[in-house]
């Protein structure tokens, strides 16, 4: 059932927001406006200091007199923004949640919400459309999640529940079939695996299949079944022959070739120009970042630190990957299956917003959305606290593609 809000709150939420918009403005580093005083004229208090330009004066005694030091630089700092006592977080343990696991793993997240004194407690998901649910139910206050989900909770609420935040994933999945299955005109009659209903390969799937000439229904039947199905079951059910194929995130999709003898039928990327679209980005409830940008901010800044980690090391990030795995799953993926699903993906806090309308049409095609309304998904993003953090970093900035602030 779509989550509706009275006018009064939906009010209350747009100055939250509104307030919001006043601390991003303000994240760059700050520059004074006094007059930098003049190192070694007087000054009238001990201790007093004044910074300009980055630069720290202190008022000191030398002999008899009180007088201006030489400036010291000083590093930049964000200013200070509300935080929670609690962060609590969704992921997938999977590979194309990569950038998650490894700020985990390495510390990312208790480094940067520690600092704060946020607690981050964790949940593990199979697919998007439960951590939605999970963020309706007021369970979890943000989450690692695919792009179809974010587009259904956005729309489904009137835009009221979530707002993406930041970029994590691109790429990663693909369509992964019987050896005997060689082009698309061999699905017919045949079944299909997706990790869930409305789930990002479970669109993409139907939305390919229909542009292939293919009668897909939400109920199963059709020219092709499509069957939601958690993914590890997909890989069981792959084995004994109980279904021809699979569109599936990494690490399922290599794990059906390597370990169960499935082949590519299509890479996904192959229908993106520059094979770029969004796998995985973070959504954060409303409410939550209009109260506490600051544990938002936070969580952005963990994510690009993983991220910038994991270009530098990867196959340290790798290793850190499969312990995340290990912990959440109870398995480790052979180096093969790895090794595979890190080549097809690339981590990036870019949330690669011209590729989410292309989602969302895909949505309606697939019958999975109904009805995007007049307002489609403009507002969807709020990628202030990004980019002000990038600022921060002297790291190049992002689009929201004219679908919300940045």
């Amino acid at each position: 059932m779509a989550l509706r809000t009275s006018r009064p709150v939906r009010t209350a939420l747009v100055a939250g927001l509104a307030a919001v918009a006043v601390v991003a403005t303000a994240m760059m580093p700050a520059t004074a406006v006094a007059r930098a005083p003049k190192p070694g004229t007087a000054c009238v208090k001990a201790g007093r200091t004044v910074v300009v330009a980055q630069l720290k004066y202190t008022c000191a005694k030398k002999g008899a007199k009180l007088v201006w030091g030489k400036g010291v630089k000083v590093a930049a700092t964000l200013p200070k923004l509300a935080t929670a006592p609690t962060l609590r977080l969704g992921f997938f343990a999977n590979v194309t949640h990569a950038a998650a696991l490894i700020a985990i793993q390495q510390g990312f997240f208790d480094k940067y919400l520690g600092a704060d004194g946020t607690k981050v407690e964790y949940t593990v998901f199979n697919a998007g459309p439960s951590a939605i649910e999970a963020i309706k139910g007021g369970a979890i206050d943000a989450s690692y999640i695919g792009p179809n989900p974010t587009i259904s909770g956005f729309v489904s609420t009137d835009g009221e529940l979530i707002r993406a935040v930041s970029g994590a994933t691109s790429g990663g999945a693909q369509l992964v079939v019987k050896p005997s299955i060689n082009s698309v005109a061999d699905l017919k009659g045949k079944t299909l695996a997706t990790p869930q209903l409305g789930n990002t390969q479970d669109v993409a799937l139907r939305a390919w299949l229909k542009k292939n000439g293919y009668n897909v229904s939400l109920t199963g039947q059709g020219d092709v079944q499509v069957l939601p199905t958690d993914n590890a079951q997909t890989l069981a059910l792959f084995q004994k022959g109980d279904i021809d194929g699979a569109w599936l995130p990494e690490p399922w999709a290599s794990r059906l070739v390597i370990d169960a003898g499935a082949k590519v039928l299509l890479d996904e990327a192959s229908l993106w120009p520059n094979g770029d679209f969004v796998t995985t980005n973070i959504v954060a409830e409303t409410n939550y970042l209009a109260k506490y940008p600051g544990t938002v901010r936070s969580l952005i800044r963990a994510n690009i630190a993983a991220i910038q980690w994991a270009k530098a090391n990867s196959a340290a990030a790798k290793d850190a990957v499969q312990a995340q795995l290990l912990k959440w799953s109870g398995k480790k993926l052979s180096d093969a299956v790895i090794n595979r699903a890190w080549d097809n993906l690339r981590l990036t806090w870019d949330p690669i917003a011209t590729s989410l309308k292309t989602s969302a049409n895909n949505a309606v095609k697939a019958g999975v959305l109904t009805n995007l309304g007049a307002d489609g998904i403009n507002g969807i993003y709020d990628l202030r606290l990004l980019n002000s953090v990038l600022k921060f970093s002297k790291l190049p900035t992002v689009s929201a593609n004219k679908l919300g602030l940045e």
